[in-house]
């Protein structure tokens, strides 16, 4: 049977297995991943009716007073980094395009670790560090990615920048007003890459 006090233990033991700490600044850390687990408490004892029922079955069914805190696990599916198939293979390719300014910005990786910048005209090729290389792959690979939607784009507002992304044999289109996570991590690590204006 569970207790009130085995299942804090157990919500506290999560928490720590989850890397759940208070930041540097003293507030809660963030979580960084969607999966939430949540558990309920109950004072109530299991039903004789069915004693081969679990007992998260039998505290969710009974009445009683109940606690749900939400943990964050990590998901099960980690990524990994996409694989290269040759030097010339394109990885992924970001577009800016919009804002107040009118912009049209270009990023390009590409499967030699080369990234290609194009700003106003200008071009530049840059190479990644192997770390950053295998990043940016990982970034690629995050299952995450398969649940964004190709168009997430606020009709209803104006001068925001699009960002066009193709990988993986799809078209992402976002204005980056929806939540979508591991779309905005990648973009954040592939807007590293353009120059500075």
């Amino acid at each position: 049977m569970l207790t009130r006090s085995s299942v804090m233990v157990c919500a506290a033991a999560a928490l720590a297995l989850a890397g759940c700490s208070s930041g540097d600044d003293g507030k809660a850390a963030e979580p960084t991943d969607e999966t939430v687990v949540t558990a309920t408490v109950s004072d109530a004892p299991p039903s004789p009716a069915s004693p081969s029922a679990s007992p998260s079955a039998s505290a969710s069914a009974s009445s009683g007073a109940s606690a749900s805190p939400s943990v964050p696990v990590p998901a099960s599916a980690s990524p990994s980094p996409v694989p290269v198939t040759g030097p010339d293979q394109k990885l992924v390719t970001m577009t800016v395009s919009g804002g107040f300014a009118g912009v049209n910005r270009q990023v390009v990786l590409r499967g030699d670790g080369t990234v290609r910048t194009t700003d106003s005209g200008e071009s530049a090729v840059r190479r990644t560090t192997a770390a950053q290389f295998t990043t940016l792959r990982t970034l690629l690979g995050d299952p995450a990615l398969d649940d964004v939607p190709a168009f997430a784009i606020d009709m209803g507002s104006a001068d925001k920048f699009q960002y066009t992304l193709q990988f993986d044999g799809r078209t992402v289109m976002t204005d980056r007003s929806s939540d979508t996570p591991a779309l905005d991590r990648l973009i954040g690590a592939l807007e590293k890459w353009l120059p500075t204006n």
